[in-house]
């Protein structure tokens, strides 16, 4: 799946082996800023230690809880050969859906919109056909996400799977912030992404998803990180990694979004978004509220007596984070040991933002990123007298 900031890579970097020494007399693993559940995932699989993923976003729930609410593995096959089943009996009811043209134009990539656009029984296909998505791409989103498994686990496996085709084969440089445009530079790239089979890929990740399993059953939610670091205890091993970017998140990835809720309801501009009040909101993409916020984050977590593992890259970001205050910030409240460790950051297509060097990561970055190891201080006891 394409996401910023992914820790798949650092899993291998130090990351990995970092949690495997700290997660002994872990009694809970807390992923806070769960994102693509890259990390929580890892965790379940290899730990006899519940995971609790958490994020804004209904994306990244769906995605980590596919995995960590379940201790058995799935019928991939099975699920998949009635799923789709029902997502082919669903789109015969709506009709011839447009071919996918062999070479675009501006007309017939007008011609995908305006079919699109007309489709109201179609959700995701009205939002995004003709953008992000060819007709038959959205159409078989639509499709699928009202089929999904009636069975609890395997409709979490299904929609994740779901969520990440849709990542896979969204016709953008990465992120969903803007879809490519038929230009003579651009369209070579939309015409590959029209392309992609939406279903085989989809297919493709049910399989691998349903060989996953948590060792311990572990809980996914939606909610905000400061409010859920209140209530974390002294056995918890928390993992942070922040937002880095002066742009809410919900906009990179609303397409994902919408995908996850089945409902993106009216979208406008370029990029499709959806109405703002749609649109999680983080402090740590404010600027001026971003260090405030995970000052306010260490303190909760310290005053719970739980260790933490931060990562953040080692340079200025757009949000007004920088490696140099993440660690200032932590020293304040625990006991820090510092790692750094070589990186290539992607923002899958964002650049700068204008921001020049304070955009966070490029497009393509060489880079250093931070692992903190945060260990809570002694409290001072009164003796009775």
């Amino acid at each position: 799946m394409k996401y910023m900031g992914s820790k798949r890579a650092m899993l291998l970097n130090g990351l990995g082996e970092l949690l495997e020494k700290e997660i002994v007399n872990t009694t809970r693993f807390v992923d806070l800023f769960t994102g693509s559940g890259a990390v929580a995932r890892h965790v379940a699989q290899r730990y006899d230690v519940p995971v609790l993923a958490a994020d804004l976003q209904t994306y990244s729930v769906a995605l980590a809880g596919s995995v960590i609410k379940r201790q058995r593995k799935l019928d991939g096959a099975k699920i998949w050969s009635l799923w789709e089943a029902s997502a082919m009996e669903f789109l015969k009811k709506h009709g011839r859906i447009p071919a996918t043209p062999k070479r675009l134009t501006k007309i017939s990539v007008e011609s995908q919109r305006s079919w699109c656009e007309k489709q109201t029984r179609l959700p995701i296909t009205a939002a995004y056909g003709g953008h992000y998505f060819s007709a038959h791409q959205s159409a078989w989103l639509d499709a699928l996400r009202a089929t999904l498994p009636n069975n609890n686990f395997a409709k979490q496996a299904a929609l994740a799977a779901l969520i990440q085709a849709a990542s896979h084969c969204a016709a953008s440089p990465g992120h969903t912030a803007q879809p490519f445009q038929p230009t003579p530079t651009a369209k070579k790239f939309l015409l590959e992404a029209w392309h992609k089979d939406v279903a085989r890929q989809v297919e493709r990740n049910l399989l691998v998803l349903a060989d996953m399993v948590a060792k311990r059953k572990g809980v996914a939610t939606k909610i905000d990180a400061n409010l859920l670091a209140e209530k974390l205890s002294q056995g918890d091993l928390v993992f942070i990694d922040p937002p880095y970017s002066g742009v809410h998140y919900s906009r990179f990835y609303h397409v994902l979004e919408s995908v996850a809720s089945g409902r993106p309801g009216k979208v406008s501009g370029v990029g499709r978004y959806p109405q703002v009040r749609r649109r999680p909101r983080s402090r740590y993409s404010v600027q001026t509220e971003s260090i405030a916020a995970f000052d306010d984050l260490l303190r909760s977590i310290s005053n719970c007596g739980a260790r933490v593992i931060v990562t953040f890259p080692n340079h200025k970001c757009s949000n007004g984070l920088s490696g140099y205050l993440v660690q200032k910030i932590a020293a304040k409240h625990f006991d820090v040991v510092r790692k750094s460790v070589a990186s290539r950051f992607s923002s899958m297509g964002g650049t700068s933002d204008n921001r020049g060097d304070q955009a966070g990561r490029e497009a393509r970055r060489n880079a250093r990123e931070l692992i903190l190891t945060l260990t809570p201080r002694l409290r001072e006891t009164t003796l009775p007298a």
